[in-house]
């Protein structure tokens, strides 16, 4: 029997509009089973999203073998792209984003297993 994949843990940083956190708990109360169908299809697992002083930061462990392929399937998901029309005004990319993205990877400097 095969030892099962070590998950890829990613983690992101995003800002919270500061007038915008209740609206966006709100929304995080009753997520649309869609949405978490779409993440559970793509391999994501163990997602959390945390909040301090403003800044979201989210992490989920990844097990499936084509990262971007279910990253594009997420995104391309009218479910999910619908989820985002309400989530992403609660939302403030940081300064060191590109242009056009939002959530922005954080670098893992230590893991304990």
């Amino acid at each position: 029997m095969p030892a099962p994949r070590t998950p890829r843990r990613v983690a992101s940083v995003i800002r919270l509009r500061p007038e915008q956190e209740e609206t966006y708990r709100e929304l995080h109360r009753s997520v649309p089973q869609p949405v978490l169908d779409t993440l559970s299809r793509a391999h994501i697992t163990s997602y959390s999203i945390f909040l301090r002083d403003h800044t979201l930061f989210a992490y989920y462990e990844y097990t499936g073998d084509d990262y971007d392929a279910d990253m594009a399937a997420v995104a391309a998901d009218p479910e999910t792209q619908r989820w985002w029309t309400l989530t992403d005004p609660c939302q403030q990319p940081l300064g060191s984003a590109e242009p056009g993205e939002r959530w922005v990877d954080a670098e893992e400097v230590f893991h304990l297993d």
